[in-house]
C-alpha cells in the first residue's frame, strides 16, 4: 500500500504524498484529518487522565510530540479531555515547506527546543512507532515503545522498554509519579 510505503520511508504518509505527488498538506489536513468523524470514536479517557494527573509535574514536564498538524493534535487531546494536562505541543507544521516530522533529527531538535530541554538524557518518550522509538533511543532519550496489545513483539526491540499498556509507566518510571495516598482504616 502507498500509505504504508510512505509511512516507512518518510515517517509520515503525507510527507510522501507532498514530495511525490505535490499534494497540498493543508488541504489534505482539512479534507482528511480534520474531516474525520472522531467525536464518536474518541471519547474521554478517565484512566489516561488519572495516569497523567498522577505524574509529579515538579519532576517532569508533560509535553505532547505528534506528527499530526496542530488542529488534529489539539482536537484529539480535547476529545480525550486531557488537553489541560500538557505544558505544550510540538507538531508537524504543514504550513512550512519542507515540513519535518518524526523520526527526522530536525523534528527531535524542534521538540527539544520548544520544550526547553537542556539535555537529551532528560527526555522520556513514549510512542507507538518502532521507527520513532529507535530514533529517540539513539538520540539518548529514555524510550518506551507502546506495542499494540494483540500484535507480536517485534523481532528487534526499538527501545529500552516495550510496554503494552500506559499504566506500565508507573512501574518503569516510578520516580515521576506522586506517592500513592494510603487510607488508614481502623480495624
Amino acid at each position: 500500500m502507498l500509505h504504508q510505503k510512505y509511512y516507512k520511508e518518510h515517517g509520515l504518509a503525507i510527507s510522501g504524498l507532498v514530495m511525490h505527488h505535490k499534494i497540498d498538506p493543508l488541504e489534505y489536513n482539512h479534507e482528511v484529518d480534520d474531516a474525520l468523524p472522531l467525536d464518536g470514536l474518541i471519547t474521554p479517557d478517565r484512566e489516561l487522565r488519572q495516569l497523567l494527573e498522577d505524574i509529579d509535574t515538579s519532576k517532569v514536564k508533560l509535553w505532547l510530540f505528534t506528527n499530526a498538524h496542530i488542529t488534529h493534535g489539539q482536537r484529539v487531546v480535547r476529545l480525550l479531555e486531557i488537553e489541560d494536562l500538557f505544558e505544550g505541543i510540538t507538531f508537524c507544521d504543514y504550513r512550512k515547506m519542507p515540513f519535518i516530522c518524526k523520526p527526522h533529527r530536525e523534528m527531535f531538535d524542534k521538540a527539544e527546543a520548544e520544550a526547553g530541554v537542556v539535555s537529551a538524557q532528560d527526555c522520556y518518550f513514549v510512542d507507538d512507532s518502532h521507527l520513532n522509538c529507535r530514533h529517540a533511543q539513539a538520540r539518548g532519550w529514555t524510550t518506551a515503545h507502546l506495542l499494540e496489545p494483540d500484535l507480536p513483539e517485534p523481532d528487534e526491540k526499538a527501545a529500552q522498554y516495550q510496554i503494552r499498556n500506559l499504566e506500565t509507566l508507573r512501574s518503569i518510571f516510578p520516580q515521576f509519579f506522586k506517592p500513592q495516598k494510603t487510607v488508614d482504616v481502623d480495624q
